[in-house]
C-alpha cells in the first residue's frame, strides 16, 4: 500500500503551550500537535508525525550532546534535562552511543517547579552548566561536579514566573544568559571568567549586563541567534536576541555598535485581531528566519531580506488548535477543502501553484471565526457554504470577491471562468466582523486597497476587542497567518432559525437546492429533520422518523434520495415525489442490523448501494432497490471490523470489475480503504477486501470524516485526462486536531487488492 497511497497534505496546529516547538540544526521544525509529534520541513511540507503519547504534548525540555561527532562511541555522552509540574528536574544520561538512555538525577524545586531550561557546556571544559527559570521569580544555575549537578546561584530580579531562559557564549568567551519572564522583561546576565584559577576548577564572575523593556504583555521565550566561527576565527554575525511575547509581536534585540547598549533592532507581529499572542520563538538554524507559534495554533515566520534590508512574511504551515469535527470538498470540481473545528473557525485549504508549477497545500482562507464551538458545515455550492456550532442557528455564508480573485491566482484557476459563475457586481469585495461579534458583515465600498496588508502592525497591540478591519489585496502566495486572521472572512448571508436545540448535522443536495439540518435532540419531537429552499431560505418540510439525534444526513448522487442515521441506531430513507419528501424505507430498533449507535452514512456513485456504519464495528451493505421493496429491508452484506467505525464514503468512480472503493475511519484513529464486490463469485452475495494503510496515514484519536475528492486527478496539478483517471484524492480529518490529503493510485490500488477477501 506504501506506492498505493501517498499523504499530500497534513494540516495540524501547535499546541497552545509555551515552549512546544523548536527548529534544529538539521533545518526541521518539530512541534507538539494534540498527541502527536509534528516533523515539518520549511520548504512547506510536514515530513512526519510521530505518535505514541497518549495526551496532549507539552515540550519542556532541553538536549546537549558532549563531545563531536568524529568522537569515539564510547567517548560520547548525552544529556537531557526535563521539566514537570511535580516541582522536580530530572537529569537523564548516555554515557555512549551503544548504552541506553538512563535517569541520573532529580532536582526538587519544594513547592514550585521550573518552567524552562537550558543546558549549555562551559567553554574550554566538558562541564555542563544548568540554566532552570522557576517560578519563585529567580534563575537557578547548577553546574555538574563528577556525575551530578550542584547548584552554585540563584539569579533574583525579575518580580513574576520566569518563562524562558536561553544560555550561550560570546565573541570574548564569556556566557550570556537571557532570562525573560511575566514582568514583562528580559534580562541578560554576563557569566565572565576570572584569572584565578586553581588546579581544574575555573571561576565565573556574575553580572546583570542589561535590562530590556519594550514588551507590553507576559514575555514567553527568549532565544539567542545561532553564530559560529569563521575561518579567520571571527563571528560569523553580531550577537542577537529573540523575544517573544503574549502581546502579540517579536522583537530582535542586538547590542549598538558604538555604545554596547542592547536596542529593539526589528519588530514584528500581528496585523490586529481578536486573540492573544505567542507562546514562543525561534531563530533558524543559520539566524535568516525566525518562527512563533501562538494563541491560533499557527505558525509565524519572517525571513530576513538582504535586499529590502528587512524582515519579511514567509509562507508557513500550521493548522487547527482543537479536533476538526466536519468538512466538505467544494462543489465545483474539488479545488479545495472547508473543516471546521471546536477551535471555532472555519477553514479553507487549496493547493498552490507557482508558474504552473504544484508546491503543495497550504491554509488560504479562514472563511469563519465565530464565538461558538463548530459542529457541522456542508459545501451548498461552489462558493457557498452552511455552518453550524453549538447554537440554535445555521449561518449560511458567500465568497467574497477578494477570494475567488485570490484563490484562482494561488491554485492556478482560470480567473474569468470563475467570476463567470457568479453575479460579479453584486458580490462584496469582503467581510469584517465587529468587536465581540458573532456575524461577518459584508464589506462593499473599498475605494483604497491596500497593496501590502502583510505590512501592517496593529497601533495597540494591547487592545484585545479591536474591529477586524478587511484589507483587499492581491495574492499570489498563499497568505500569512496575519492576514488570515483579518482578510479572508466570508460575509454571512442569511440564519436559519427553527431548531429547538444545537444543529447537529447538515447536509445539502448536489444540485445545492435543499439545505438539510438536524439538532441534538432526547425525544423524538425534536429530532426532526428540517428542509430548506436555498432559492428563498424558507423552510419547505420537517421530516420527522428518528426518536433521538439525526448524527449524519447524506443526499443520493441524484438528490432524489435522502438517507438519515440517529444515535437511536436507526436510519431512515426519504424519497422526494411531487416536490416533496416522505420516509419510503428504515430499520427501527428491532429491525436494524446494528446494535450501536449509527456514526455515518454514505451512498455510492451510482445510487445503487448505501453504506452505514456504526460503534458495534459493522459497515452494513443496503440495496436501495430492494430497500424500497421489502420491509424490514435486509442489508445486503456486512463487514466486520476491529474497532468502532465513525466514518465512510465511497470513491466517486468504480475499480476494474465493479467494485466500489471505501474510505472508512475508526474510533482509534485508523483509516482503512476497502473494496466491496456486489457478486465476487457464483453463489456469494458480495464481499469485501481489506486494503490497510500504512500507520502515517491514520489519525492519533477518533476520525470525525473522510470524503473522496468528486472528481479524479489531483487537484492543483494539470494533468491530461488519461493521467487524471488514474488519481483520486481523499481528504481525513479528526479529533488530533489534523486535517490529511491522500493521493490514491488507482492502478496500483486495483493491483493490490489481491489481499485477502473476507467473505460476508
Amino acid at each position: 500500500m506504501a506506492d498505493a497511497v501517498h499523504t499530500c497534505y497534513v494540516s495540524s496546529g501547535c499546541n497552545r503551550v509555551p515552549h512546544c516547538a523548536d527548529w534544529g540544526r538539521n533545518g526541521l521544525i518539530c512541534y507538539g500537535s494534540c498527541n502527536s509529534v509534528i516533523i515539518y520541513r520549511p520548504d512547506y511540507k510536514v515530513a512526519a508525525a510521530l505518535k505514541g503519547h497518549t495526551g496532549s504534548v507539552t515540550v519542556a525540555a532541553a538536549l546537549y550532546v558532549t563531545g563531536d561527532c568524529d568522537s569515539p562511541p564510547d567517548r560520547s555522552e548525552t544529556l537531557i534535562a526535563t521539566a514537570s509540574v511535580d516541582s522536580t528536574v530530572r537529569v537523564w544520561q548516555r554515557k555512549s552511543r551503544s548504552q541506553d538512555i538512563e535517569e541520573c538525577q532529580t532536582l526538587t524545586f519544594g513547592t514550585g517547579f521550573a518552567v524552562d531550561l537550558s543546558l549549555l557546556l562551559v567553554p574550554d571544559t566538558q562541564v555542563p552548566l544548568l540554566a532552570c527559570g522557576v517560578d519563585d521569580h529567580k534563575v537557578h544555575l547548577f553546574v555538574r561536579h563528577g556525575d551530578q549537578f550542584t547548584g552554585v546561584m540563584k539569579l533574583s530580579g525579575h518580580e513574576d514566573w520566569v518563562q524562558g531562559v536561553h544560555l550561550t557564549v560570546d565573541d570574548t568567551g564569556d556566557i550570556l544568559l537571557a532570562s525573560c519572564a511575566q514582568d514583562q522583561l528580559i534580562r541578560i546576565w554576563r557569566l565572565a571568567p576570572r584569572s584565578c584559577d586553581t588546579g581544574h576548577q575555573k571561576y565565573y564572575a556574575v553580572s546583570l549586563e542589561s535590562v530590556l523593556s519594550g514588551h507590553e504583555g507576559w514575555i514567553y521565550s527568549v532565544q539567542w541567534q545561532p553564530h559560529k566561527m569563521t575561518e579567520e576565527g571571527k563571528w560569523s554575525q553580531p550577537m542577537c536576541l529573540l523575544s517573544a511575547s503574549m502581546d502579540k509581536t517579536m522583537i530582535v534585540w542586538s547590542p549598538d555598535i558604538d555604545s554596547g547598549v542592547w536596542v529593539e533592532q526589528v519588530r514584528v507581529g500581528e496585523v490586529g485581531g481578536n486573540t492573544l499572542g505567542f507562546y514562543g520563538g525561534l531563530f533558524s538554524p543559520h539566524g535568516n528566519s525566525i518562527l512563533a507559534h501562538g494563541y491560533q495554533g499557527a505558525l509565524h515566520q519572517w525571513t530576513r531580506s538582504k535586499e529590502l534590508n528587512a524582515w519579511e512574511p514567509a509562507v508557513t504551515g500550521g493548522g487547527h488548535f482543537a479536533g476538526i469535527q466536519d468538512m466538505d470538498w467544494d462543489r465545483g470540481g474539488g479545488n479545495f477543502v472547508l473543516t471546521t473545528s471546536l477551535d471555532q473557525t472555519t477553514r479553507l485549504h487549496a493547493p498552490w501553484v507557482l508558474d504552473g508549477k504544484y508546491m503543495g497545500w497550504f491554509e488560504i482562507a479562514r472563511p469563519q471565526i465565530h464565538g461558538y464551538d463548530m459542529q457541522c458545515l456542508t459545501m451548498i455550492n461552489r462558493y457557498m457554504f452552511a455552518s453550524a456550532g453549538d447554537e440554535k442557528v445555521a449561518r449560511v455564508f458567500q465568497a467574497p470577491r477578494n477570494f475567488i480573485e485570490n484563490l484562482c491566482h494561488i491554485s492556478g484557476l482560470n480567473l474569468a471562468n470563475e467570476l463567470a459563475r457568479e453575479e460579479v457586481s453584486k458580490l462584496p469585495e469582503g467581510a469584517s466582523v465587529p468587536a465581540l461579534g458573532l456575524s461577518n458583515k459584508a464589506v462593499f465600498d473599498i475605494t483604497q486597497p491596500t497593496a501590502d496588508a502583510e505590512r501592517l502592525i496593529p497601533a495597540q497591540p494591547n487592545d484585545q476587542y479591536t474591529d477586524m478591519y478587511f484589507h483587499p489585496i492581491s495574492l499570489t502566495a498563499p497568505p500569512s497567518e496575519e492576514h488570515l486572521l483579518q482578510n479572508t472572512l466570508w460575509p454571512e448571508v442569511h440564519k436559519l432559525y427553527g431548531h429547538s436545540y444545537e444543529v447537529f448535522a447538515l447536509a445539502a443536495d448536489p444540485a445545492g437546492k435543499l439545505l438539510a439540518s438536524s439538532c441534538k435532540a432526547s425525544k423524538a419531537e425534536h429530532a426532526n429533520i428540517l428542509l430548506w429552499d436555498t432559492a428563498t431560505w424558507q423552510k419547505v418540510a420537517s421530516l420527522d422518523g428518528s426518536s433521538l439525534t439525526v448524527v449524519q444526513m447524506a443526499f443520493s448522487p441524484s438528490g432524489q434520495f435522502l438517507l438519515a442515521v440517529s444515535r437511536d441506531r436507526t436510519w431512515s430513507l426519504y424519497r422526494c415525489a411531487d416536490g416533496s419528501f416522505s420516509r419510503v424505507s428504515f430499520v427501527d430498533k428491532k429491525t436494524s442490523p446494528h446494535s450501536r449507535i449509527i456514526w455515518a452514512c454514505a451512498w455510492s456513485q451510482d445510487e445503487r448501494y448505501f453504506f452505514t456504519s456504526s460503534r458495534d464495528k459493522k459497515v452494513v451493505v443496503w440495496s436501495l432497490t430492494d430497500v424500497c421493496k421489502t420491509h424490514p429491508p435486509q442489508p445486503v452484506a456486512t463487514l466486520e471490523t476491529k474497532d468502532s467505525v465513525t466514518a465512510v464514503d465511497v470513491a466517486p468512480v468504480t475499480l476494474p470489475d465493479s467494485r466500489y472503493l471505501l474510505a472508512v475511519g475508526h474510533d482509534g484513529g485508523e483509516v482503512v480503504l476497502y473494496t466491496f464486490s456486489p457478486h465476487p463469485t457464483a453463489g456469494d452475495i458480495g464481499s469485501f477486501s481489506c486494503l490497510t494503510l500504512d500507520k502515517c496515514h491514520h489519525h492519533q484519536l477518533t476520525v470525525k470524516r473522510v470524503k473522496f475528492r468528486p472528481v479524479t486527478g489531483l487537484a492543483g496539478h494539470h494533468q491530461r485526462e488519461s493521467e487524471a483517471g488514474v488519481w483520486l484524492q481523499l481528504a481525513t480529518c479528526g479529533a488530533d486536531h489534523s486535517l490529511k490529503v491522500h493521493n490514491i493510485n488507482l492502478v496500483r490500488l486495483a493491483q493490490d487488492t489481491v489481499a485477502s477477501a473476507t467473505p460476508t
